[in-house]
């Protein structure tokens, strides 16, 4: 019997290739599919939000009104020059910068003091990471009562150790910490488990081959750890910098802003404009304005990072 040719320049060999090519799109329609469902999230949830944000910060729309009557850039030229603007983006920045700084600080601290494998230390892990899966308004509503002013724990506290209360939460000097230790006591811990993952991917021969060339823990530590969690580092730089920028349900529940908009955030001042002030087209203009900035400087993180990270291999 004749064997059939099926090269590809055969009757035969063309349809073997349609079939295969037939079966490749169907192999890559099925692996689609299983996107389809986080793909309409996406879209439903973050991408129609944005562009339609985009659509009313042209518009003077007021919640009110079914009316939009289109204005161009007024709402982004009136923000751009208004002092508050400047005022709440700089509260901002503040905010995060300390959050940032010490949540890496005292998180590695904790990190290479609980980097060891005991019960005592598993525990005390444990207890550290538990704030993490604790909802933000349960954590907003413990440290209102810790800082309250008249019968909060943290003036008993000072109260017992023959100090003067302090009003924490309508002082303009104190509130803003107030929002920054909440952050830091529930994100803490996660910072701490990262560090702790980025830790244990070092090779310890590198500390052998350091300790016989005499080289002390501090040196080991500069020359060694900080060097080689740099990609860790830089993760949670970017994902602190992000989350802390968008910092809103600490700011609603303990401070509302004050005292005299001493801990007004961005995102709190979007809130505003648009729930109490109605303002819908110029909160968008704002969320934009907002949206470019952090993609701008979390750009810049990576780009500043780049010759700073060091990948083993």
């Amino acid at each position: 019997m004749k064997a059939t040719d099926s090269r590809p320049g055969t009757q035969q060999g063309a349809v073997s290739q349609k079939s295969k090519r037939n079966v490749r799109f169907m192999d890559g329609l099925k692996d689609f599919s299983f996107a389809v469902p986080a793909l309409l999230i996406l879209v439903v949830f973050i991408y129609y939000p944005l562009i339609n944000s985009l659509y009313l910060s042209f518009t003077n729309w007021n919640m009110t009104k079914p009316t939009k009557k289109f204005v161009g850039f007024d709402n982004y030229t009136y923000l751009l020059s208004s002092d508050q603007f400047y005022k709440v983006l700089g509260i901002t920045f503040t905010y995060t910068i300390i959050d940032v700084l010490l949540s890496l600080a005292l998180g590695l601290g904790l990190a290479l003091l609980f980097n060891k494998q005991s019960r005592i230390f598993n525990f005390m892990r444990s207890i550290i990471f538990m704030p993490h899966y604790i909802s933000m308004v349960i954590v907003s509503m413990i440290f209102l009562w810790i800082f309250n002013g008249q019968y909060g724990l943290m003036n008993e506290l000072l109260k017992w150790l023959g100090l003067e209360p302090v009003q924490w939460l309508t002082n303009t000097k104190t509130a803003l910490w107030v929002l920054i230790v909440v952050s830091i006591w529930k994100g803490v811990g996660f910072t701490m488990i990262i560090f702790m993952g980025g830790l244990r991917s070092i090779p310890v021969d590198y500390y052998e081959a350091s300790g016989l060339d005499g080289a002390s823990k501090w040196t080991q530590f500069w020359k060694i750890t900080l060097p080689l969690l740099s990609p860790t580092t830089l993760f949670l730089v970017v994902t602190n910098f992000i989350s802390s920028m968008q910092v809103f349900q600490s700011v609603d529940i303990i401070t509302n802003g004050g005292p005299l908009e001493s801990t007004k955030a961005m995102v709190y001042w979007i809130y505003e404009m648009a729930f109490s002030e109605f303002r819908t087209g110029r909160a968008s203009a704002l969320v934009i304005i907002f949206f470019i900035i952090i993609i701008l400087l979390t750009m810049l993180q990576m780009f500043i990072s780049k010759k700073k990270v060091h990948y083993e291999g």
